[in-house]
């Protein structure tokens, strides 16, 4: 009987989020044969300042999908809309239909605590829907049979490890990146059109630079040159072993 690859999920908010937060890590994870799922919950419709909503949605998810072939991961949007997303029936029936499909083994989600909203409910959804999606009462017609598991959770750092009111987030573990590092600037590179909307918005011309610059600062906690941050969930009926340091041992 063959073994089944490891599947890895990570669901985030927008198109980048993932490769600013976690994509060095998802590359180590296929790296060592995990299968690897990139979702996000919106398509990006509000990042742009001279773009329509259905156009900039239109290259971001292009640029997601080109950055999740970089990876070797199948890309996902579940179509909500750009600070616009709450803990309610239908976000949350999506994401439990995503993981139903999916089936992973490790989900990796934003911070509780973020810097914005929509991170805060993509948090929130993705814990509740890692245990509701093993429960088959609810949402019975939503994608495939119930999970048989709770997955493994994971929180990335908050942006600049802080959280709404700036106090610092430590990490409870810290992965080495510095093998992947350029793959992972290479594919925060796909989203090219964020350029301007972060310099515009959040006064931030080099984001690539940015993402460097935190990966460096992460990676001098374990002396290495590059890393991402991370908290299991361990709540009740969570997984309790350390899935994660336990494949990239």
């Amino acid at each position: 009987m063959t073994r089944r690859a490891p599947v890895v999920l990570s669901v985030l908010a927008h198109p980048d989020d993932a490769e600013i937060l976690c994509a060095g890590t998802l590359l180590r994870l296929a790296a060592v044969g995990c299968e690897l799922h990139i979702a996000t919950f919106t398509a990006g419709d509000c990042g742009s300042m001279e773009l329509a909503p259905e156009a900039i949605s239109r290259m971001r998810r292009s640029e997601a999908l080109a950055a999740a072939e970089l990876a070797g991961a199948r890309y996902h949007c579940l179509e909500e809309l750009d600070l616009l997303l709450f803990y309610a029936p239908k976000p949350l029936r999506k994401t439990v239909s995503l993981l139903r499909s999916v089936r992973p083994d490790i989900v990796l989600a934003h911070s509780p605590a973020d810097y914005m909203p929509d991170h805060e409910m993509a948090s929130l959804l993705v814990r509740a829907a890692c245990f509701n999606a093993a429960v088959p009462n609810l949402f019975p017609r939503a994608g495939a049979p119930a999970l048989d598991h709770i997955p493994h959770l994971y929180y990335c750092d908050p942006i600049e490890g802080k959280d709404s009111l700036g106090r610092d987030v430590p990490p409870d573990m810290v992965i080495d990146i510095a093998s992947v590092l350029d793959t992972k600037a290479a594919m925060l590179a796909c989203h090219a059109s964020q350029r301007d909307w972060l310099a515009s918005q959040h006064g931030m011309d080099q984001y690539i630079e940015a993402m460097r610059a935190w990966a460096k600062h992460r990676g001098a906690a374990i002396g290495s040159a590059a890393a991402e941050g991370f908290r299991q969930h361990l709540g009740h009926g969570f997984p309790q072993d350390n899935a994660l340091t336990k494949l990239l041992a």
